[in-house]
Protein backbone atom coordinates (compact mmCIF):
# COMPACT_ATOMS: atom_id res chain seq x y z
CA UNK A 1 0.00 0.00 0.00
CA UNK A 2 1.34 3.37 -0.94
CA UNK A 3 -0.04 6.33 1.34
CA UNK A 4 -0.33 9.76 0.61
CA UNK A 5 -0.78 12.15 4.10
CA UNK A 6 -2.29 16.05 3.41
CA UNK A 7 -1.56 18.11 5.77
CA UNK A 8 -4.03 21.54 5.31
CA UNK A 9 -2.44 24.13 7.18
CA UNK A 10 -2.80 27.58 8.26
CA UNK A 11 -0.71 30.16 10.71
CA UNK A 12 0.04 27.47 12.72
CA UNK A 13 3.57 27.19 12.24
CA UNK A 14 4.80 25.66 15.48
CA UNK A 15 2.05 23.04 15.91
CA UNK A 16 2.09 21.99 12.28
CA UNK A 17 5.81 21.26 12.80
CA UNK A 18 4.73 18.87 15.78
CA UNK A 19 2.32 17.29 13.82
CA UNK A 20 5.45 16.61 10.97
CA UNK A 21 7.74 15.11 13.47
CA UNK A 22 5.00 12.34 14.64
CA UNK A 23 4.29 11.51 10.68
CA UNK A 24 7.87 11.09 10.35
CA UNK A 25 7.85 9.18 13.07
CA UNK A 26 5.05 6.76 12.57
CA UNK A 27 4.63 6.57 9.31
CA UNK A 28 8.33 7.77 7.67
CA UNK A 29 7.81 5.89 4.25
CA UNK A 30 4.19 7.82 3.99
CA UNK A 31 4.25 10.37 0.89
CA UNK A 32 3.54 13.75 2.93
CA UNK A 33 1.73 16.69 1.12
CA UNK A 34 1.31 19.82 3.45
CA UNK A 35 -0.78 22.05 1.67
CA UNK A 36 -0.84 25.77 3.34
CA UNK A 37 -3.44 28.85 3.27
CA UNK A 38 -2.32 32.29 3.16
CA UNK A 39 -0.54 31.86 6.43
CA UNK A 40 1.57 35.24 7.68
CA UNK A 41 3.81 33.37 10.08
CA UNK A 42 6.42 31.86 8.09
CA UNK A 43 5.27 28.22 7.74
CA UNK A 44 6.56 27.92 3.98
CA UNK A 45 10.19 28.81 5.03
CA UNK A 46 9.72 26.33 8.01
CA UNK A 47 8.09 23.26 5.60
CA UNK A 48 10.63 23.99 2.60
CA UNK A 49 13.46 23.77 5.40
CA UNK A 50 12.42 19.95 6.16
CA UNK A 51 13.78 17.15 4.26
CA UNK A 52 10.07 14.64 5.44
CA UNK A 53 8.24 16.52 3.46
CA UNK A 54 7.65 15.54 -0.82
CA UNK A 55 5.28 18.71 -1.92
CA UNK A 56 4.38 21.93 -0.76
CA UNK A 57 1.38 23.50 -1.95
CA UNK A 58 0.78 27.16 -1.68
CA UNK A 59 -3.11 28.51 -1.42
CA UNK A 60 -4.86 31.50 -1.50
CA UNK A 61 -8.13 30.81 -0.16
CA UNK A 62 -8.99 29.96 3.51
CA UNK A 63 -11.18 26.84 3.10
CA UNK A 64 -9.97 23.45 4.32
CA UNK A 65 -12.05 22.01 1.65
CA UNK A 66 -10.16 23.37 -0.90
CA UNK A 67 -6.91 22.57 0.87
CA UNK A 68 -8.00 18.86 0.88
CA UNK A 69 -8.97 19.06 -2.29
CA UNK A 70 -5.34 20.84 -3.53
CA UNK A 71 -3.63 18.17 -1.63
CA UNK A 72 -5.62 15.21 -3.43
CA UNK A 73 -4.69 16.84 -6.37
CA UNK A 74 -1.07 16.22 -5.79
CA UNK A 75 -0.84 12.97 -4.19
CA UNK A 76 0.35 10.39 -5.75
CA UNK A 77 -0.62 6.94 -3.19
CA UNK A 78 -3.35 4.78 -3.25
CA UNK A 79 -4.23 5.40 -0.12
CA UNK A 80 -4.76 9.42 0.55
CA UNK A 81 -5.12 10.03 4.09
CA UNK A 82 -5.91 13.47 5.83
CA UNK A 83 -4.62 14.99 8.81
CA UNK A 84 -5.12 18.40 10.23
CA UNK A 85 -1.58 20.55 11.44
CA UNK A 86 -2.91 20.46 14.69
CA UNK A 87 -2.78 17.15 15.43
CA UNK A 88 -0.24 14.53 16.34
CA UNK A 89 -1.01 10.99 14.95
CA UNK A 90 -0.37 8.51 17.74
CA UNK A 91 2.49 5.19 17.49
CA UNK A 92 -0.64 3.19 16.32
CA UNK A 93 -1.47 5.28 13.71
CA UNK A 94 -0.33 3.74 11.09
CA UNK A 95 -0.69 -0.28 11.84
CA UNK A 96 -4.78 0.32 12.58
CA UNK A 97 -4.72 2.68 9.12
CA UNK A 98 -2.78 -0.42 7.43
CA UNK A 99 -4.87 -3.27 9.54
CA UNK A 100 -8.40 -1.26 8.24
CA UNK A 101 -7.33 -1.49 4.50
CA UNK A 102 -6.72 -4.84 4.94
CA UNK A 103 -10.27 -5.53 6.38
CA UNK A 104 -11.03 -4.30 3.25
CA UNK A 105 -12.26 -1.07 4.39
CA UNK A 106 -12.88 2.10 1.68
CA UNK A 107 -12.55 4.74 4.17
CA UNK A 108 -11.00 4.72 7.37
CA UNK A 109 -10.73 7.03 10.23
CA UNK A 110 -10.65 7.12 14.27
CA UNK A 111 -10.31 8.99 17.69
CA UNK A 112 -9.15 12.19 18.44
CA UNK A 113 -7.75 12.40 21.96
CA UNK A 114 -7.47 16.20 23.61
CA UNK A 115 -6.36 16.97 26.65
CA UNK A 116 -7.69 19.56 28.73
CA UNK A 117 -7.54 20.95 32.20
CA UNK A 118 -9.95 18.65 33.50
CA UNK A 119 -7.81 15.42 31.83
CA UNK A 120 -8.58 13.79 27.85
CA UNK A 121 -11.63 13.79 26.13
CA UNK A 122 -12.23 10.82 23.19
CA UNK A 123 -14.72 9.91 20.30
CA UNK A 124 -16.62 6.77 19.86
CA UNK A 125 -18.00 6.00 16.35
CA UNK A 126 -21.00 7.93 15.34
CA UNK A 127 -23.78 6.70 12.86
CA UNK A 128 -27.16 7.95 12.26
CA UNK A 129 -30.15 6.83 10.09
CA UNK A 130 -31.57 9.66 8.13
CA UNK A 131 -34.48 8.62 4.98
CA UNK A 132 -33.52 5.34 5.13
CA UNK A 133 -29.82 5.41 4.93
CA UNK A 134 -27.08 4.67 6.71
CA UNK A 135 -24.42 7.16 7.27
CA UNK A 136 -21.18 6.78 9.35
CA UNK A 137 -19.36 9.90 10.14
CA UNK A 138 -16.12 10.48 9.81
CA UNK A 139 -13.30 12.99 11.61
CA UNK A 140 -12.08 15.22 8.43
CA UNK A 141 -8.97 15.69 10.11
CA UNK A 142 -8.57 12.43 10.56
CA UNK A 143 -9.49 9.89 7.89
CA UNK A 144 -8.23 8.48 4.55
CA UNK A 145 -9.47 7.14 1.59
CA UNK A 146 -8.92 4.30 -0.58
CA UNK A 147 -7.91 6.72 -4.32
CA UNK A 148 -10.99 5.30 -5.88
CA UNK A 149 -13.61 6.22 -3.58
CA UNK A 150 -12.13 9.63 -3.45
CA UNK A 151 -12.08 10.13 -6.66
CA UNK A 152 -15.57 8.75 -6.84
CA UNK A 153 -16.55 11.44 -4.91
CA UNK A 154 -14.51 14.23 -6.29
CA UNK A 155 -13.47 15.00 -3.54
CA UNK A 156 -14.21 17.30 -0.96
CA UNK A 157 -17.65 20.03 -1.63
CA UNK A 158 -15.81 23.30 -1.72
CA UNK A 159 -18.72 25.67 -1.19
CA UNK A 160 -18.50 24.02 2.27
CA UNK A 161 -16.37 26.38 5.06
CA UNK A 162 -17.52 23.74 7.79
CA UNK A 163 -19.07 20.38 7.77
CA UNK A 164 -17.30 19.08 4.33
CA UNK A 165 -16.57 15.82 6.09
CA UNK A 166 -20.57 15.32 7.18
CA UNK A 167 -21.33 16.21 3.75
CA UNK A 168 -18.99 13.43 2.13
CA UNK A 169 -19.96 10.86 4.79
CA UNK A 170 -23.66 11.13 2.96
CA UNK A 171 -22.19 10.96 -0.03
CA UNK A 172 -20.50 7.59 0.72
CA UNK A 173 -23.58 6.17 2.31
CA UNK A 174 -25.43 6.57 -1.33
CA UNK A 175 -22.41 4.85 -2.97
CA UNK A 176 -22.37 2.01 -0.67
CA UNK A 177 -18.55 2.44 0.27
CA UNK A 178 -17.48 0.96 3.24
CA UNK A 179 -16.17 3.58 6.57
CA UNK A 180 -14.57 1.76 9.20
CA UNK A 181 -14.20 3.25 12.78
CA UNK A 182 -10.54 2.24 14.01
CA UNK A 183 -9.88 2.72 17.06
CA UNK A 184 -5.81 2.34 16.54
CA UNK A 185 -6.23 5.20 13.75
CA UNK A 186 -6.10 7.89 16.75
CA UNK A 187 -4.53 11.34 17.10
CA UNK A 188 -4.26 13.40 20.07
CA UNK A 189 -4.09 17.54 20.03
CA UNK A 190 -4.60 20.35 23.08
CA UNK A 191 -7.23 22.69 23.40
CA UNK A 192 -6.77 26.24 23.71
CA UNK A 193 -6.89 27.13 27.64
CA UNK A 194 -6.17 30.99 27.05
CA UNK A 195 -9.79 31.58 25.22
CA UNK A 196 -7.83 30.93 22.06
CA UNK A 197 -10.69 29.08 20.78
CA UNK A 198 -12.79 31.15 17.97
CA UNK A 199 -16.54 31.75 18.84
CA UNK A 200 -19.52 29.41 17.09
CA UNK A 201 -20.17 31.21 13.75
CA UNK A 202 -24.21 30.23 13.94
CA UNK A 203 -24.96 31.34 10.42
CA UNK A 204 -22.58 29.30 8.86
CA UNK A 205 -23.25 26.19 10.84
CA UNK A 206 -26.82 26.01 9.83
CA UNK A 207 -25.63 27.29 6.36
CA UNK A 208 -23.96 24.19 6.25
CA UNK A 209 -26.43 21.56 8.10
CA UNK A 210 -28.99 23.22 5.39
CA UNK A 211 -26.96 22.66 2.19
CA UNK A 212 -25.84 18.94 2.59
CA UNK A 213 -29.15 17.93 3.97
CA UNK A 214 -30.85 19.50 1.57
CA UNK A 215 -28.43 19.37 -1.52
CA UNK A 216 -28.40 15.33 -0.37
CA UNK A 217 -31.68 14.46 0.40
CA UNK A 218 -34.24 16.80 -1.19
CA UNK A 219 -36.87 19.14 0.35
CA UNK A 220 -38.51 16.65 2.98
CA UNK A 221 -40.10 16.17 6.57
CA UNK A 222 -36.82 14.09 7.62
CA UNK A 223 -34.38 16.64 6.64
CA UNK A 224 -36.78 19.80 7.80
CA UNK A 225 -36.89 17.39 11.04
CA UNK A 226 -33.41 17.03 11.53
CA UNK A 227 -32.29 21.19 10.86
CA UNK A 228 -35.37 22.55 13.19
CA UNK A 229 -34.19 20.02 16.35
CA UNK A 230 -30.70 20.92 15.78
CA UNK A 231 -31.72 24.74 15.72
CA UNK A 232 -34.08 24.40 18.72
CA UNK A 233 -31.33 22.27 20.81
CA UNK A 234 -28.89 24.89 20.14
CA UNK A 235 -31.52 27.63 20.81
CA UNK A 236 -32.46 26.34 24.59
CA UNK A 237 -28.82 25.78 25.15
CA UNK A 238 -28.52 29.41 24.68
CA UNK A 239 -31.12 30.42 26.23
CA UNK A 240 -29.79 28.57 29.62
CA UNK A 241 -27.01 31.58 28.86
CA UNK A 242 -29.14 33.93 28.99
CA UNK A 243 -31.07 33.09 32.61
CA UNK A 244 -27.55 32.58 34.10
CA UNK A 245 -26.15 35.30 33.02
CA UNK A 246 -23.45 34.44 30.86
CA UNK A 247 -24.88 35.89 27.81
CA UNK A 248 -27.31 38.81 27.04
CA UNK A 249 -30.35 38.47 25.40
CA UNK A 250 -29.42 40.70 22.64
CA UNK A 251 -26.77 38.29 21.70
CA UNK A 252 -29.10 35.42 22.22
CA UNK A 253 -31.40 37.31 19.53
CA UNK A 254 -28.65 37.89 17.20
CA UNK A 255 -27.51 33.72 17.01
CA UNK A 256 -31.14 33.38 16.53
CA UNK A 257 -31.26 35.64 13.52
CA UNK A 258 -27.90 34.41 12.35
CA UNK A 259 -29.55 30.62 12.51
CA UNK A 260 -32.55 31.51 10.31
CA UNK A 261 -30.86 33.54 7.48
CA UNK A 262 -28.30 30.42 7.59
CA UNK A 263 -31.24 27.77 7.02
CA UNK A 264 -32.42 30.14 4.41
CA UNK A 265 -29.27 30.69 2.30
CA UNK A 266 -28.10 27.05 2.54
CA UNK A 267 -31.53 25.63 1.45
CA UNK A 268 -31.63 27.72 -1.50
CA UNK A 269 -28.16 26.67 -2.29
CA UNK A 270 -28.47 23.44 -1.53
CA UNK A 271 -31.25 23.00 -3.75
CA UNK A 272 -29.24 24.69 -6.50
CA UNK A 273 -26.38 22.07 -6.20
CA UNK A 274 -28.91 18.87 -6.20
CA UNK A 275 -29.83 20.30 -9.62
CA UNK A 276 -26.35 21.03 -11.08
CA UNK A 277 -25.13 17.87 -10.01
CA UNK A 278 -28.03 14.91 -9.97
CA UNK A 279 -25.40 11.76 -10.21
CA UNK A 280 -24.35 9.78 -6.38
CA UNK A 281 -21.39 12.01 -5.94
CA UNK A 282 -23.77 15.20 -5.39
CA UNK A 283 -20.80 17.48 -5.78
CA UNK A 284 -21.17 20.32 -8.40
CA UNK A 285 -18.08 21.74 -6.33
CA UNK A 286 -15.47 19.28 -6.61
CA UNK A 287 -11.95 18.71 -7.35
CA UNK A 288 -12.87 18.27 -11.18
CA UNK A 289 -14.83 21.85 -11.13
CA UNK A 290 -11.52 23.58 -11.08
CA UNK A 291 -7.52 24.01 -11.91
CA UNK A 292 -6.80 27.22 -9.80
CA UNK A 293 -6.53 26.14 -6.43
CA UNK A 294 -2.37 26.11 -5.97
CA UNK A 295 -0.74 29.33 -6.46
CA UNK A 296 2.49 27.69 -5.96
CA UNK A 297 4.04 24.40 -5.89
CA UNK A 298 7.38 23.18 -4.08
CA UNK A 299 8.38 19.73 -4.86
CA UNK A 300 10.31 19.56 -1.85
CA UNK A 301 11.86 15.63 -2.18
CA UNK A 302 13.51 16.24 -5.54
CA UNK A 303 15.19 19.21 -4.43
CA UNK A 304 16.71 17.58 -1.58
CA UNK A 305 17.76 15.04 -3.76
Amino acid sequence: MDLSVVVPTLNGRDRLHSSLDALSSVAPSAEVVVVNGPSSDGTTGMVRARTDVDTLVEISERNVNVARNAGFEVATGDVVAFVSYDLAVEESWHDGLVAAFDDGADVVTGPTHRTVPAGMTTETEERRSIAGRSVTYFNGDNAAFRRGALTALDGFDEYLQTGGARDAAHRIAVMRYDVDWHSDMCVRGEYETDGGREPEDWQWKYRALAYRMVKNYGIRPTVARRTLTDALGDGVSSLRDVVTGARRPSEWLGSGRAVAKGLVVGAKDGLAARKADRSPRRNPNGVSTRADRAVCRYDIASTAD
